[in-house]
């Protein structure tokens, strides 16, 4: 497994997002209220171009018990940029129709040779905006973390008047 490349090209500003950066696959699982639960292949990536945002894409598959792509089912991009105190601010949009603002923490758990071996970020929906024909999400946390390599996430969200629950999480390597 290689290991992604997160200080070449990262500007000052976001140096404690320079972990994310890099393309990530995994197979994760997930559920919507009232349905089965189900399976999905995730493909992540993070770029930098040496402006002061992270530039963000997340493309999606259902697939079967054997890991086999069955079609495609979500598409999300946006920007990730610091915000104060190891901040960071992320807008997101979606085929559904909902522009997304997220805001939350990195917290650095490991440092070796002044690269970030380990690492959690979470953060929380400020604001949802729908298109008329959108589904109604409305609140949602998204935890990331860097755990020995690999890169972990879990999003948790409240649908139409529900509790907010688990959605989907997942494991990806570097790509």
């Amino acid at each position: 497994m290689s290991e992604p490349d997160v200080l070449a090209g990262v500007h000052p500003d976001i140096a404690h997002l320079s972990w994310l950066v890099g393309r990530w696959r995994g197979i994760g699982e997930g559920a919507i209220a009232g349905a089965p639960g189900f399976r999905y292949e995730e493909v992540v990536e993070f770029a930098s171009d040496g402006r002061p945002f992270l530039e963000y894409r997340s493309v999606s598959w259902m697939v079967d018990e054997d890991d086999q792509r069955l079609r495609p089912s979500h598409t999300e991009s946006g920007y990730w940029r610091a915000g104060p105190n190891n901040g960071v601010e992320v807008t997101i949009c979606n085929y559904h129709g909902i522009a997304e603002i997220w805001l939350g923490k990195v917290t650095v758990t490991s440092l070796e040779n002044a690269r970030i071996t380990g690492a959690k970020l979470e953060v929380h929906a400020s604001n949802f905006v729908h298109t008329p024909g959108a589904p109604r999400i409305e609140s949602g946390k998204r935890i990331y973390g860097l755990v020995a390599g690999e890169l972990l996430m879990a999003f948790d969200m409240a649908v139409a008047g529900a509790a907010e629950e688990s959605h989907v999480w997942i494991r990806l390597q570097s790509a």
